[in-house]
Order: C-alpha cells, then structure tokens, then sequence
C-alpha cells in the first residue's frame, strides 16, 4: 500500500484556504481513522461486548421473564432493559473513544503532520468524527446482528422493528456523544485536560443535570420557588433537554417500549391544556440531533483559531 494512501492524502492537491472543507479530505481523514481503529483490539472489543450485552440480557429474560414472554412483550421488555445498560455504556465508550482523537495528536506532534497535508482543520476535525462514530456504529451493527440469531432463539417471539429500532436510536446516542468527545478534544491541549472534560460531561448527564432537577423541584416544595405553570414548564423543558432523557424518548417513538401512561397524559393536558410540544418524542429526536450538530458546529468554529 502506498505511503499517500496510509496518511490519506488528497490527490486534488491543497486547499485553497485553510479553513475550507474537502469532502475527498475529510474521507481521506476518517478512513484511515477508522481503518487504525479496526487494525486494534478497540473494534473487536466493543463489538464482543455489545454481542454478550443482548445475549447475557435476553438470557436473563427468558430465564426469569416467563409472565413477560406469556403476554408477548419480549422484545419490548428486552429494548427497556438494554436502553437501561447502553444508556450507561454507550457514553462511557464513546467519551473514550474521542477523548485522544484530537488532543492526542496535538499533544504528541502528529496533527501538525497531519496538517501539512492536504487537509484543513475543519477537515481534520469532521474526518474524526465519522471515523470515531463509524467504529462505535459499525460495533454495535456487529453485536446487534451476530447476537440476533440467539436473541430470537431464546425469546421465542421477536420483534424485529423494535431490535432495529433500538440499534438506530443506540447509534445516534453514541454519534452525540462521539460529536461531544470530539468537539472537547479538540480545544484541549493535553490528553489530561481531554480525559478531564469527557468526565465533566459524564457527570454532567448522570449527576449535575438530574441533581439541579431534583434540586428545582424540592425548592419549588418548599416555596422557595413559586409553583406555577410557568416553573414547571422550565424543569419539564430543561429535563427534557437532557441527551440521556432524548435517547429513552426517542425509543418509545421507533419501538413499542414506553411512551406516557393515559393517566401521566391526562394531568398534563389538565396543567397545561395538552401535552407541551417539548415533552413529545418527536422533538427528542430533534434534541438528540441537536446534540449531534451543536457541539461539532462550536467545534468546527473554535478548532479554526486555536494556537496548536
């Protein structure tokens, strides 16, 4: 293999401008990222652990769930109890997954080499991303579809829109905390200030954000804060917002699994009049897209003026 193809230079020659995108580039950057990252013990890990994830969980269930598999509900029973696991899983790898990939580089030399090739910054930055969120995605296909065969044999019954349907929301979960990992690492300039951030944003979903919740409602008990249609509006729309919340709402929109209760549904529409658009599954997807977008669009304009 040539030396132009290992370090995925363009044939199109140099960009005109340092801050323009090269499709053929960004190509270039995330294939050889992604090619780096299935030559290692990375890819065949992740996809091993997501394959034992739905085994070992559908074991579990057709062990202990015989109520479960009488009324049919298999399939949605597995999606409830795996989105429970990959909501911790996922992010944990997909933060160590961006962690290095730019401030990696930075730090030991490398994107300077990288740079004096045909690929710009917001080259350099878009291709880690698709090659960090294609090794993540390409894992979890794996997993999914070389553990289906058991998964159907166990359950007996299975739902294939709802197995689908969880893959598809689990890789856009994973791509928006790629898109978060990525877009630090870019701006850090050490793997320790890196490896600091992606915990900050870890802790961030399973702490900080549900601990200001909480902390809003039991202020709103204590009437420290008016209890109001107005303030309840502001805790459901900011917990809405949360990527962990985007990810189980979006579930119940592409699987079978969740969704309001008739009973949560009536005291909503009784608050409010209906169900406020912020709190419907549609508008997480549109959360869960926006935490795909934003960060890398900061990114794209940040990584662009930085001193390497």
């Amino acid at each position: 293999m040539s030396t132009e193809a290992d370090t995925g230079t363009s044939r199109t020659g140099p960009t005109s401008s340092a801050s323009s995108i090269n499709p053929d580039s960004v190509r270039a950057v995330a294939r050889k990222d992604f090619r780096d990252s299935i030559r290692s013990w990375v890819f065949w890990t992740l996809s091993f652990l997501f394959f034992m994830l739905l085994v070992g969980t559908t074991g579990l269930l057709s062990y202990f769930g015989s109520d479960i598999a009488a009324q049919g509900q298999t399939t949605e029973a597995l999606v409830g109890m795996v989105q429970s696991m990959t909501s911790l899983i996922i992010p944990l790898i997909a933060l160590v997954l961006g962690w290095k990939s730019i401030a990696g580089e930075r730090q030991s030399g490398s994107l300077k080499i990288l740079l004096s090739l045909p690929h710009s910054r917001k080259d350099v930055l878009l291709g880690k991303l698709i090659g960090r969120s294609a090794v993540l995605s390409v894992s979890l296909i794996t997993g999914f579809v070389l553990a289906a065969a058991v998964v159907a044999a166990l359950l007996g019954s299975f739902d294939v829109a709802d197995y689908v349907g969880l893959l598809a929301v689990s890789i856009l979960y994973g791509v928006a905390y790629t898109s978060l990992a990525v877009s630090l690492s870019s701006v850090t300039r050490s793997t320790t200030i890196a490896g600091a951030a992606m915990f900050g944003i870890f802790m961030l979903f399973y702490a900080v954000w549900n601990g200001l919740l909480t902390a809003f409602w039991m202020l709103m008990n204590l009437d420290y804060i008016p209890q109001n249609e107005t303030t309840a509006q502001i805790a459901l729309l900011f917990n809405s917002l949360s990527l962990n919340s985007a990810y189980q709402n979006v579930l119940s929109l592409v699987t079978s699994m969740g969704g309001f209760t008739d009973q949560t549904e009536m005291v909503l529409e009784g608050m409010f009049g209906s169900v406020p658009f912020y709190l419907q599954d549609w508008f997480s997807l549109i959360i869960l897209l926006a935490w795909i977008v934003v960060p890398i669009a900061i990114a794209l304009f940040r990584f662009d003026r930085v001193d390497l």
